[in-house]
């Protein structure tokens, strides 16, 4: 029997991949193998950044199993660590992650993507939350999704349940970049390492910052960073990387960034 989960490694990159005939859905074991993937990733600290792909090219992924509600898995069961498909609720998962999404992206796969940092997508993929159909919430779709593209555009899409093309997900800034199929996962690939060159320790600050600040203020936010009160900004500014970087710009050449 074919794996759910496989990945795959380059260097500090880690390509996770779901693999779930028909539709790439997920029941509660498939979450749970998901959510201890991206803990390991988190963890790993060879591993700076992460690819999240489905197979095939017409599902990214249909989302909640509902034959395996059906069949009995409750919808607030055990989902594992990191919540559904192990990452909406990840704490502290301070490295970029990037959604390659090939194909529909619907319900709770439309939430994957959106647990993403970044969103790269072919040109024949498209998103919905159904959820309103079948007479049950979206929750995180409706947490993320109105603090992500206008308020008005993500109600109408909770409300009707109607499809967003990529064009108009990639038009509202959802969607980084559209590519054709063929293009989509060396794209991805390619900053992806460009991400990898990068300062570790300045992405986990930025993310920290970035997760903290919705729920403050602008100004409690800019004291939390200039006091050093999140860990990761303080790590960061009193690292070897951080003196790197000016030392680097000085000195003209390219900085070598160690993590520490």
């Amino acid at each position: 029997m074919a794996e759910i989960i496989t990945t795959r490694r380059e260097g500090t990159i880690i390509e996770v991949t779901l693999d779930r005939p028909k539709a790439n859905a997920i029941d509660l074991k498939t979450s749970r193998l998901m959510g201890e993937t991206f803990k390991a990733f988190r963890d790993d600290p060879e591993l700076r950044v992460a690819i999240v792909k489905t197979a095939g090219d017409k599902f990214f992924s249909a989302g909640w199993d509902l034959k395996a509600a059906a069949a009995g898995d409750a919808v607030d069961g055990d989902y594992g660590v990191g919540g559904f498909a192990g990452l909406q609720e990840l704490r502290d998962l301070n490295k970029p992650v990037i959604a390659c999404v090939n194909g529909m992206a619907v319900g709770g796969g439309f939430e994957l993507a959106l647990s993403c940092d970044l969103i790269y997508a072919s040109d024949h993929s498209s998103f919905a939350l159904p959820e309103i159909r079948a007479g049950t919430l979206a929750d995180a779709a409706t947490i993320k999704l109105p603090k992500r593209i206008p308020y008005h555009i993500a109600m109408d899409l909770l409300f009707t349940g109607r499809w967003m093309d990529v064009a108009e997900a990639h038009r509202w800034g959802l969607v980084n970049e559209v590519l054709p199929k063929d293009k989509l996962e060396e794209r991805v690939w390619e900053i992806a390492r460009l991400l990898a060159s990068g300062p570790p320790l300045v992405f986990a600050s930025i993310k920290e910052t970035a997760r903290v600040a919705e729920a403050l203020t602008f100004q409690d936010a800019m004291n939390k960073v200039t006091r050093r009160q999140l860990p990761t900004v303080d790590k960061l500014y009193g690292s070897e990387d951080n003196m790197e970087g000016f030392r680097a710009f000085a000195e003209k050449r390219e900085p070598v960034w160690k993590g520490r």
